[in-house]
């Protein structure tokens, strides 16, 4: 798994290959995918964009499969370079993520092998940038994470009935540029930097995964500096 500082130098790295066919399935048009079997991107026509699609695929034969679509959201601000996004722009960082688990006001949908946190009328989800619990779930919330400055996870019952954490400033978070990317149910309109997809799609995204076939996220645009295929 591409974790923290690595996801982000990974995230400038995905080129098309030489003579690669442009008619190939997406994955195959990517230099990096994670080294799993299983890949979700999620792509916006231009960085402005707040809508777009998400996919995910599975790698079998040594091709690239899709496995299933849905139209997605972005943050209200569009998207940004991971490796330079900075915290509270609305914007949804690009470049290539695992994803360390997932978690649910709901409970898990049946055949869903990924681990999958509970939410609890005490989980808090920190992004207060002094805090020592930053870009961390915490039950109960932090003595020193200020409840302005952080998700009470229950109280989005929509966005987080289904949804999987991003590992974007994850694992050695860097304090500004971001905490709790997630990829989870769509909510009224764009989203404060997360992707989302309608609760159906997420419900088979979580049945879709498996843990042993190291899922990845990809993020990024259709053409331009933030392309997919260069990251």
């Amino acid at each position: 798994m591409l974790t923290g500082a690595v996801a982000a130098l990974a995230a400038v790295s995905l080129l098309v290959p030489a003579g690669g066919p442009p008619s190939a399935p997406l994955p195959a048009r990517m230099a990096e995918t994670g080294k799993g079997s299983q890949l979700i991107t999620a792509v916006a026509p231009r960085t402005g964009s707040v809508s777009g699609t998400v996919t995910w695929w599975d790698r079998a034969g040594g091709r690239w499969v899709q496995a299933g679509s849905a139209p997605a959201r972005f943050g209200a601000k569009g998207l940004a370079e991971g490796a330079t996004r900075r915290q509270n722009t609305s914007t949804t960082p690009t470049g290539l993520y695992g994803l360390p688990y997932a978690f649910g006001i709901e409970a898990a949908p049946r055949g869903t092998a990924y681990r999958y946190r509970p939410v609890h009328r005490n989980s808090w989800w920190c992004q207060d940038n002094r805090s020592r619990a930053y870009n961390r779930w915490t039950e109960p919330r932090a003595a020193d994470c200020r409840a302005a400055e952080s998700e009470h996870l229950i109280s989005y019952r929509t966005q987080y009935a289904y949804a999987m954490v991003v590992d974007f400033n994850y694992h050695e978070p860097v304090r500004g540029r971001g905490a709790g990317i997630f990829l989870h149910v769509n909510g009224r309109g764009p989203t404060s930097g997360c992707v989302s997809v309608p609760a159906r799609a997420m419900r088979s995204l979580l049945r879709w995964a498996d843990p042993a076939a190291r899922p990845h996220l990809a993020i990024g645009t259709e053409h331009g500096p933030t392309a997919i295929t260069r990251y």
